[in-house]
């Protein structure tokens, strides 16, 4: 005999003994079980009705619209016509310092030129003209093989506004 069969056999006799025992006393638990009465269910909570509230503005200014006058304080620019847009909502790579980011490729979709651009977490987002990147509302103007050239809006300390050119090169 080889030695598998003779373990098959040995394997089938252990479980053979298993199944010999006697199992009254289990089933008998498994019929009281079975006969006991079900329990009450609890009832469900009790939710309080909320009422409701119909907004009539009347001659109130709705507050879920900007109204004129705000958005004329909010884009008016302070000193010398440039000033970021506080309305505009913030682009992924806006959250990164700019000598934080690395450009590491392009890709080129048509006439699109598109910049491959790894976070400091090294997760890998893409940028075109006309995006943000860097902290300080840093436009990108131009993407090359080489370079990212993107127009930055910063504030100088007294409240004025001033614009300055910055690239990301390429990563080696």
């Amino acid at each position: 005999m080889s030695p598998r069969s003779v373990l098959a056999m040995l394997a089938s006799l252990t479980l053979a003994a298993c199944g010999g025992g006697k199992m009254s006393d289990l089933e008998e638990y498994v019929q009281q079980i079975k006969g006991r009465a079900p329990g009450p269910i609890e009832p469900l909570p009790h939710i309080a009705q909320i009422d409701t509230f119909v907004f009539e503005p009347g001659d109130r200014r709705d507050p879920f619209v900007l109204d004129t006058r705000s958005a004329e304080a909010e884009v008016t620019p302070v000193g010398g016509g440039i000033a970021p847009n506080p309305l505009r909502r913030k682009e992924e790579l806006e959250h990164f310092p700019l000598d934080s980011l690395s450009m590491v490729g392009t890709l080129k979709q048509g006439d699109s030129m598109w910049a491959l651009v790894t976070t400091p977490e090294k997760i890998l987002l893409h940028a075109r003209v006309g995006n943000y990147m860097g902290m300080n509302n840093g436009q990108i103007t131009r993407i090359t093989e080489e370079e990212i050239e993107l127009t930055e809006i910063f504030s100088d300390g007294s409240g004025e506004w001033r614009e300055r050119r910055a690239a990301v090169a390429l990563s080696q």
